[in-house]
């Protein structure tokens, strides 16, 4: 990790931020403008990952692309020492997690604004062949302004890009409680995989919870792909319905039966009157919690796995030593 005073090019740290994802987040002064920038850079763990440099150079290529008041802005993507890393601009505010611990359940009028203006920075995303992947409250900053910027482009797909991959990623990308059941299968999603977050950061404003939860990633991710979403007015009464049904439509297993374009998201959310109710007909009261005996089949699955591969490795090592031996 960097300390203060570092030097990364022509940027000197100030304060380690956050860690998103498999990077590291610094505060920092760009001593060519000085101006504050955001700096990132890979966790040690994928130092070594060839493609890195590259995953940068298009999260920097897919910013450049985007001018709005919705979306950070990229400064430059380098190399410094043989380290890349990525240079953008600082946003002063708050964290939408940290909206959510001091003050959810937000008001229905106040989620749904918010929630509109994170949509129109989506729409115009798409518009320009982005796709984000990576929504969740963690990713946007709320200005003092009351502006919601979208942070972290780095799972974003551009329309017509070659595909860049971690050597160490899965296919699976994402948080799991903002994932869509599409990205639990490995698919690489489209427009409407940001449909589905979205719907999931309305229904944490609204109740302050997020629509699935469970004791480890596994079981999330087995209630995502079995729809297990409740809704949003069972879990906090003041909800109105045409929230909850626009959360619902949001949240729908299958991807065609989502909101088809993010306007109409925005339009529903700006005239209640023409929400379609009829999908709450086919949405549960409440949610059906995993049963215990299949929490615990997913996590011993898991390890069994984890411990399987642990074998092989240790095996693949032992037969490369025998043969280097004399």
């Amino acid at each position: 990790m960097l300390q203060i005073g570092d030097r990364i090019d022509h940027y000197t740290i100030r304060k380690h931020i956050m860690q998103s994802g498999m990077s590291d987040v610094y505060l920092a002064d760009d001593l060519l403008t000085g101006r504050n920038v955001a700096i990132k850079i890979p966790d040690a763990t994928i130092l070594g990952d060839p493609t890195q440099y590259e995953r940068f150079k298009r999260e920097i290529e897919i910013m450049n692309r985007l001018e709005h008041p919705a979306v950070q802005r990229g400064v430059e993507a380098g190399r410094y020492n043989r380290v890349p890393y990525l240079a953008t601009e600082w946003i002063e505010g708050q964290s939408m997690r940290d909206l959510v611990a001091a003050e959810a359940p937000l008001s229905p009028d106040r989620a749904a604004a918010l929630i509109g203006q994170i949509a129109e920075g989506i729409a115009y995303c798409h518009d320009h062949g982005v796709v984000h992947r990576d929504l969740k409250p963690e990713n946007v900053i709320i200005t003092p302004e009351g502006q919601p910027v979208l942070l972290d482009f780095g799972l974003a797909l551009l329309r017509d890009a070659r595909r860049v991959t971690y050597a160490s990623l899965s296919a699976a990308a994402g948080t799991p409680e903002y994932m869509a059941p599409e990205q639990v299968e490995g698919q690489r999603g489209d427009k409407r995989t940001d449909i589905y977050a979205l719907g999931g950061m309305l229904f944490e404003l609204l109740t302050g919870e997020p629509p699935v939860s469970g004791d480890s990633n596994l079981a999330i991710m087995a209630q995502l792909l079995r729809g297990d979403i409740p809704r949003a007015d069972a879990v906090n009464p003041t909800v109105p319905e045409h929230l909850t049904a626009i959360a619902a439509r949001c949240l729908r297993r299958h991807p065609e039966a989502r909101y088809e374009d993010v306007r109409d998201l925005i339009l529903d959310l700006q005239h209640p009157e023409r929400v379609d109710l009829q999908v709450l007909d086919e949405t549960e009261t409440k949610a059906r919690s995993i049963p215990a005996w299949q929490s615990q089949t997913l996590v011993a699955l898991g390890i069994s796995v984890l411990l399987l591969a642990v074998i092989v490795l240790i095996a693949v090592g032992a037969q490369a030593l025998k043969g280097a031996l004399p």
